[in-house]
């Protein structure tokens, strides 16, 4: 079995991690950069930073802050928001990115996944999924959650596997920041009809969450904000509780 990670998430906005409730009610997290190495030198496997407000306001994402980070954080990062073609992703694995991560682009233009995927190989292209769950069906989302795309969310992230994405990013719109355990149920369905990693995201509260999800969901690494940015949860007391309950995990 291959190791689970642990991912923090930087939601930055003007330069400042934030972190709402459903994707709204932003609050202050402190300096990315900072929060970064504390995470790195905490046992983080990986960091996620997304300029959330990126594709909304139709301007590209921050290579500035990708460089500090680069120069600050000596584990890999994704970096997403705003990136539109390959010349950005080219732009940001040359200020120091190991991955990147497209979302509302993907949708609107499928294509740039190949065209990600041949150029720099899969394993740099995360597609990232916002879905909301009504009557019983899973609807991505655009814009950081604002704008609904009428794609279902499994139909969506196979065709994403196909063009060559080399993970797929599951953000629950109903369960971002509410901290009541991740959306396992849509996630197992993703883990068992997908053949590359799974990363959770939305909805970690305690422990437990995590070894549910891992456990019961089959996902490859589990993704938080809040509750590492306000230190409700320490990630090598998690890494022990995992490893305590059976879940392989990177040390």
């Amino acid at each position: 079995m291959l190791a689970k990670r642990i991912i923090p998430c930087l939601d930055v906005k003007n330069g400042t991690t934030v972190k709402g409730v459903n994707f709204i009610n932003f609050r202050n997290a402190g300096d990315p950069v900072e929060l970064g190495r504390q995470y790195s030198d905490a046992g983080a496997d990986e960091l996620v930073y997304l300029d959330i407000t990126a594709s909304h306001e139709g301007r590209k994402t921050f290579v500035d802050l990708v460089r500090r980070v680069a120069a600050n954080v000596n584990i890999p990062f994704t970096v997403g928001g705003g990136i539109s073609c390959v010349a950005d992703v080219d732009t940001l694995l040359n200020a120091g990115a190991d991955k990147i991560t497209i979302n509302s682009s993907a949708i609107r233009n499928p294509q740039l996944i190949s065209d990600i995927a041949n150029r720099f190989g899969s394993q740099v292209c995360v597609v990232a999924i916002d879905a909301y769950q009504d009557n019983g069906n899973w609807e991505c989302y655009l814009n950081g959650g604002r704008i609904p795309s009428g794609l279902n969310l499994f139909e969506w992230a196979h065709q994403a596997q196909e063009r060559g994405a080399g993970e797929i990013l599951f953000t629950s719109m109903n369960h971002d920041g509410v901290k009541t355990g991740f959306a396992t149920t849509a996630l197992k369905m993703l883990s068992q009809n997908l053949t590359i990693p799974i990363i959770a995201s939305g909805g970690a509260g305690t422990y437990s969450h995590f070894y549910d999800v891992f456990a019961n969901a089959g996902v490859d690494a589990a993704l938080a904000a809040s509750i590492f940015h306000f230190k409700e949860i320490e990630i090598n007391l998690l890494k022990d509780y995992l490893v305590k309950n059976g879940i392989t995990i990177r040390q």
